[in-house]
Parts: structure tokens; sequence; C-alpha cells
């Protein structure tokens, strides 16, 4: 059986070959004699700043011995966290993923390390150091699986929060997972999860699934709400802390995602009622700058969505009064224009309008938000993007039925390859139904990359002839 080398055999063996004393060593490593003594006798357990100082000495690369380490002083030994915990915080300072997959796999089998594990998850959760989170989440999520604790709630949460990306099949892996774990939340943590999970639904425009979590979202706020208000107490207000926005916007906000359902269901005077009951908001009782800036946001939202809604429903008289409010309203870090502007496109290609004065108008915003990236908020995140590549196909379609084939297919084809890059297969055969139509006036360059686009789906498996 082969053994296991050692950090103080090879330690040793490198005095011998340099011919170093303890001392000397000691002095070229910035420590004492006696811990270099203790430690090449096996008398003494090593730090990982230790560690790191000998490693340097010896001349070798950051991290050259963390393998060792993890052997010698954590699987051979009765896990000990004093000594752990900085090696792990170490090992995401050098992005040692791979070592600390193994440190934790060496101790979850014993469950009192969950919380401990749990609590350096979310500092690095808090500090943004989102991979090597991840991996202490997954693992005890897995620990505790069998549990029904809060805190298997929330490593669910933070995985799911993690894991949401521009991959929109694995968002829906990532939410549906995730759902049956929300109801385990504090109360108040509820709140934020049930935002994000509409935010991704949204963007996935499983309307269904948006509606039924908005009006959850909805009636948990309402009840949080008046609570608040009625105790008055310290605990509430303390609590109510913890989330992202005021506590009066995710009963507001249950309401516009209900507009948004409404919308996308052709439903367009419905979504004027849910628009006027969030427009409307004497109820709210606080008056601090927070909650006035939300106010205001959807005072804002409303009166967008008031000329949207009636546009959509054919009313085109409004067209003009709601490009000059777009106008009015226009900065280039506004992250709604491109949905103000779609608005516009549905509109045109809908009722056939002639909107290209309109859009030389806004070119320059147009030209900027395609080339915006998006936030760490979850509703720019997964919601604006998709309104980007919705945008795209809007324009594509318009300017293909108008005849402006260079434009139209050079929007087609950037929709369709953003599709298959971002697993968007419905898009994707809405891109190709498109192109099918208009292929006769395609050239030869645009014809050549949509073929080699369509392959590249066929390989995915994005779609079937």
């Amino acid at each position: 059986m082969k053994q296991t080398p050692t950090i103080r055999a090879e330690l040793d063996r490198y005095l011998k070959q340099e011919g170093l004393s303890l001392i000397q060593f000691g002095h070229i490593a910035g420590m004492n004699r006696g811990i270099v003594s203790s430690i090449v006798t096996g008398n003494k357990s090593m730090s990982v700043n230790q560690l790191d100082r000998i490693t340097e000495a010896m001349g070798l690369p950051e991290g050259h011995f963390y393998d060792l380490f993890i052997e010698n002083y954590i699987i051979d030994v009765p896990p000990n966290m004093r000594r752990i915990e900085p090696f792990l915080y170490r090992c995401v300072e050098l992005n040692k993923l791979d070592t600390i997959r193994k440190v934790v796999g060496a101790i979850m089998d014993n469950l009192l390390y969950s919380p401990k594990l749990f609590d350096i998850a979310e500092n690095l959760f808090a500090e943004g150091r989102h991979e090597a989170a991840l991996l202490l989440y997954e693992n005890v999520a897995q620990t505790e699986k069998y549990q029904h604790s809060e805190r298997l709630a929330v490593c669910q949460y933070r995985i799911f929060t993690i894991q949401v990306g521009d991959d929109q099949s694995r968002n829906l892996r990532a939410a549906t997972l995730f759902e049956p774990f929300v109801e385990r939340l504090d109360e108040i943590d509820q709140l934020d999860a049930l935002k994000d999970l509409a935010n991704v639904y949204r963007s996935l425009r499983k309307w269904d699934k948006v509606d039924e979590i908005a009006r959850k979202m909805r009636g948990k706020a309402e009840i949080q709400y008046s609570m608040k208000h009625q105790q008055n107490s310290r605990e509430c207000n303390e609590a109510a802390k913890k989330l992202s926005r005021p506590m009066f916007v995710y009963i507001s906000y249950g309401d516009l995602l209900c507009a948004g359902v409404c919308e996308a269901q052709g439903d367009y005077q419905q979504a004027l009622q849910y628009t006027y009951a969030y427009a409307n908001l004497d109820w709210v009782k606080e008056t601090d700058e927070d909650t006035q800036h939300w106010i205001g946001l959807f005072q804002h939202w409303a009166e967008v969505n008031t000329y949207v809604f009636k546009l959509l429903s054919g009313d085109t008289s409004v067209l003009t009064d709601y490009v000059e409010y777009i106008a009015a309203s226009t900065n280039k870090a506004d992250k709604e224009m491109v949905t103000k502007l779609l608005n516009v496109m549905y509109a045109a290609n809908r009722y056939n309008i002639d909107v290209d004065n309109i859009l030389l108008r806004f070119k320059t915003e147009i030209d900027f938000f395609a080339q915006m990236n998006p936030s760490a908020d979850m509703y720019t995140y997964q919601v604006v993007p998709e309104q980007k590549t919705r945008f795209k196909y809007e324009l594509a379609k318009y300017y293909l039925n108008r005849g402006n084939y260079s434009y139209g297919f050079k929007y087609l084809l950037d929709v369709l390859s953003k599709s298959l890059s971002n697993n968007k297969e419905s898009f994707f055969i809405r891109c190709i139904r498109l192109f099918e139509r208009f292929k006769q006036f395609a050239d030869v360059r645009s014809f050549e990359k949509y073929e080699i686009l369509v392959s590249e789906g066929q390989r995915e498996r994005l779609f079937y002839y």
C-alpha cells in the first residue's frame, strides 16, 4: 500500500537538500525555530498561514501543498473548524474550487458541520464570491435534504439565485427545483423569493406561473403589511428591513405582474384595471425617501402602461402622446426604454403602422440598450434581456414586412443566434418560420448564416423538422 506523503516529510527533505538549519529556514519563512521544529517533528499541527509561509520560503507556488494539507490535517485527524475555516477562505482567495470540494467532501458526513459551512457560504455570497458559495450551499443542502429546515430552504434560494443566467432551459430547471422550498423560508424572506421566481417565470413567459406566484406574493405581503401597522412592534420593523424593497412594493408589484399576464393574454381592459390599482397608492402609510421613490416608479409605470394597453387594444390615436411621453422621460440609463419601444413595435406590426420616423428619432437609445449589460437585479438580469430579444424580433418582422430586407434579415439572424446560445427553443422556431416566409428575398450571405444556425440548432436538438 502506497504511503501518503506528508508536508512534514517534504519540509524535512527540503532542509536537508538545501543544507538549512531550523533557525535559518525560520528566518527565511518569518517563523521562530521552535515552531519550525514542532512542525518538522510532527508535534504541532499547522495553520494555513504557516503553510503559506513555508511554501513561499521553499520557492513553491501558492497553494502547492493544499491537497497534502487536506490529507494530513483534515482527513487524518478529527476535523477542527478553527483550522478548516481559514483554510476555506484562503482557497476562495486562490480560486481553488476543487480543493474546496475535497475539504467539504471530507467533513460533510457529520451533520454538525452544516451550520458553520452555511455561515461561511452566506459570507461568501454577500461578498459576491458565488462560485465558492454555491459549492457550500449545495453540500449543506444535500446533507440536510431530509431535515425540512429553514436553512435548507435558504440554501435552495441561494442556489436558485446563483444559477439563474442566460440559459433559459437552466433557468426553468432552477425555478422548478426551488419553488417547493419557498414556503419553508421565513415569512418575510418569502416575499423576495416569490418576486424573484415571478421575474424568472415572466422572462420564460410562463404566464400561469406568473399569475399564481404574483397573487400568492400579493396576499402574503398584504398580511405582513397589515401586521406591521397593527402591531407596530420593533420585531416587525426589524423583520421588514430584511426586504430588498419597502413592503408595500410587493403588494403593488403583484398587481403589475397580473397586468402583464392579462397583456400577454390579450385582455387589455383587465390589464388596465390592474394598472389603475397599482397607480393608486394613497393607502401607503410610510413617507420615507425610499417609499417615495417606489411610489414615483409605480406612478410612472402606470402612466406609460395606460398608454400601452390603450394602444395595443387598437386605440392608435394615443401613439403620438405615447411617443412624446417616451421622449420626455428618456435617458440612456432607463432600463425600461427597451420595453417602451417594444410596445411601439407590437402596435406597428399588429396594426400596420409606419414607425420609421419613431425608430429614427430613438436610434441613439436603441443602439445604447442593444449594448447594455444586465445588472445583478433579477428583473433587469432576466426580463430586460428577454425584452431586447423580442424588440429585435419585432424589428425584423417590421422591416421584412416593409421590404427592407437587409435590416430585416440582420435583426432576424441576430435573434436566431441569441436564441440558439440561450436555449430559447420557442423563439428559435419562430425565427425559422419568419425566415422561411421571406427566404426568397435573402441574399447569399444571409442564407448561408441561416443554414449554419439551423444546423447548430439541430445538433443542440432545439427543434426537429
